[in-house]
């Protein structure tokens, strides 16, 4: 069987497909993302609603590859961003092979896991039940597997930080994928850019460095990003806010805020990049991005 993705030669028996991560804000999506891959590509916060865009990261296993798609949490909101965030997971339940809907055990079930789960059944993919947090006492209500699941469906328990029934769920998904040579390299990580990848952990460090809603309605945008002779990277970025009292906030006192956010996120992106890295960045009022499809669009959050 030829290795479509790479030209190599895969066995046979190989299976590969795009497997949906799905689940209200704040299910373990990103985690089990980042721990599925080895490797931390989506971003992680406390706050809920932390990721805006369908992030590819491709498991490249010996027989098999998974093409996770980590997605929004699915939620009720009618503001533009919102409104295409939730569009972007139903894209991702008709365009998958097999869906992962997640559910913290601590939580519980909730109206929009009824939603999710109406959704899988109707477009006729096969499904596994992920109960995440296992680690954490399970909501006084829970009984697991849920009643809403029928005979046959799948359900499976694990903790996105400890690696509790990881080898568990993997063999669940890959018995569900199609037979199929790679579909990418097997080297590759991921099909998003380095400097959106840099964007997103700067916004990672602005969730961390700012309260309340305030990380809701910014966005951040890298206008330059070269790599210099030395091994040193620079990045030159702008943090995006609707109004002027907004950017003050940003700013901080004598700029110590955005700086704390700039040192932050330097971390992140040296720890990734394995290189030094100069960043810089620019506090911008752009009131109409939130509001513009075309505008979120180029920021990648689609």
């Amino acid at each position: 069987m030829a290795d479509q993705g790479s030209g190599g030669a895969v066995p046979d028996g190989h299976r590969a497909g795009f497997v949906a991560l799905l689940g209200p804000p704040n299910a373990g999506k990103s985690t089990l993302l980042n721990r599925l891959l080895g490797e931390k590509l989506a971003i992680v916060t406390a706050k809920p609603q932390t990721t805006r865009s369908r992030i590819l990261g491709i498991l490249t296993l010996p027989q098999a590859q998974l093409l996770l798609h980590d997605t929004p949490g699915l939620h009720e909101s009618e503001s533009r961003l919102n409104t295409l965030m939730n569009e972007t997971v139903a894209e991702a339940v008709r365009d998958c092979d097999v869906a992962v809907l997640l559910m913290d055990r601590n939580r519980g079930w909730t109206p929009i896991h009824d939603r999710l789960l109406d959704d899988v059944r109707r477009s006729g993919k096969p499904f596994v039940l992920v109960g995440t947090k296992s680690d954490l006492p399970d909501h006084p209500s829970l009984s697991w597997p849920p009643a809403s699941l029928v005979k046959g469906e799948k359900a499976v328990s694990i903790a996105g930080l400890t690696g509790q029934g990881i080898p568990e769920l993997l063999e669940a998904l890959v018995a569900e994928l199609p037979l199929s040579p790679r579909l990418y390299p097997e080297e590759e990580l991921t099909d998003r850019p380095v400097r959106w990848l840099c964007a997103e952990l700067i916004r990672e460090a602005v969730f961390e460095c700012l309260e309340q809603e305030l990380p809701y309605s910014m966005a951040v945008e890298v206008i330059q990003y070269d790599e210099g002779r030395a091994g040193k990277v620079a990045i030159h970025a702008n943090l995006l806010v609707e109004r002027e009292s907004q950017k003050r906030i940003v700013v901080g006192a004598r700029g110590r805020t955005v700086k704390g956010i700039g040192m932050r996120a330097r971390k992140g992106i040296e720890a990734m990049l394995a290189s030094s890295v100069y960043l810089e960045l620019f506090v911008k009022v752009d009131p109409k991005w939130i509001r513009s499809q075309r505008r979120i669009h180029e920021l990648g959050y689609r």
